[in-house]
């Protein structure tokens, strides 16, 4: 009582330290990476249910989910109409020269059965936002692979491995509360594939992936994405927390401001 009786006395000062260290506390799972565009519901998180962390061994990925998302993505090239609500996340820009690689992994997760083919894909777009290369595609199916997705653009880049069928397990924090359920047959995860292609021409580029539910909004789909390169350097920072300098000074002017406070309150 005591405790809420203070913080109800300090107020905004109160209130603010507890949004700061709430998010500070969060940040791997709120935040996507600075200069990164997201429509949707897009974030970081670390190793999580039935996603493990990629192989390239980062403490975090990226990721975009359909789960509280009130943004329509749209398969940019070749789009199979039926969409309803979904999320997309743009990287940066990069340059690349012509043979430039751009490789990174990503992990498709599905609660939705076969009967809503829920869907995801990566695709570059160059510096004027024209689609370059549909990198790879993942769409539900009740059984054999679902990379790439069936009836979707044909990826350009070389996914390793090439084919991939549903695993068991759609325990993930990012699909909210569709996490461990299942609609029907062909819920579940890809693991992390591997997608690698060379750039034909040099230019100034970004790297887009995506996210839908198909013909309804119910039963959450998702999309992990990890250690994006280009020519061989990431363009993905580990982390978007705060710098130490700028959150230790935020911090010790609200310890000071809310010392302020409680003097005046028991004085």
């Amino acid at each position: 009582m005591k405790d809420n009786r203070t913080c109800n006395s300090l107020g905004f000062a109160c209130a603010l330290l507890m949004v700061l260290f709430g998010f500070t506390a969060n940040a791997v799972a709120d935040s996507v990476p600075a200069g990164w565009t997201c429509s949707g519901s897009c974030g970081s998180l670390g190793a999580d249910g039935v996603v493990s962390l990629s192989p390239i061994g980062s403490s975090t990925y990226q990721y975009v989910t359909t789960s509280g998302s009130t943004s329509t993505a749209v398969l940019p090239t070749g789009a199979l109409g039926s969409e309803t609500n979904g999320s997309t996340l743009a990287s940066s820009a990069f340059t690349a020269t012509a043979g430039t690689d751009l490789n990174f992994y990503f992990d498709f997760v599905t609660s939705d059965g076969a009967e809503y083919a829920d869907y995801a894909w990566a695709e570059l777009f160059n510096s004027s936002n024209d689609p370059v290369a549909m990198l790879f595609t993942a769409r539900t199916e009740s059984s054999g692979s679902i990379v790439p997705g069936a009836g979707m653009p044909t990826p350009v880049a070389t996914l390793n491995p090439s084919s991939v069928p549903i695993l068991a397990g759609t325990a993930w924090s990012p699909l909210g509360g569709n996490s461990g359920t299942c609609w029907s047959t062909g819920c579940g995860n890809t693991g992390w594939i591997n997608s690698d292609y060379t750039i034909a021409d040099a230019g100034s580029y970004y790297l887009e992936i995506g996210v839908t539910n198909w013909g309804d909004e119910g039963y959450d789909t998702g999309l992990a994405m990890d250690g994006v390169m280009v020519d061989g350097q990431p363009i993905l920072p580990t982390s978007a927390t705060p710098e130490p300098s700028s959150f230790l000074l935020l911090a010790s002017g609200l310890a000071g401001l809310v010392g302020v406070v409680k003097r005046k309150l028991f004085a």
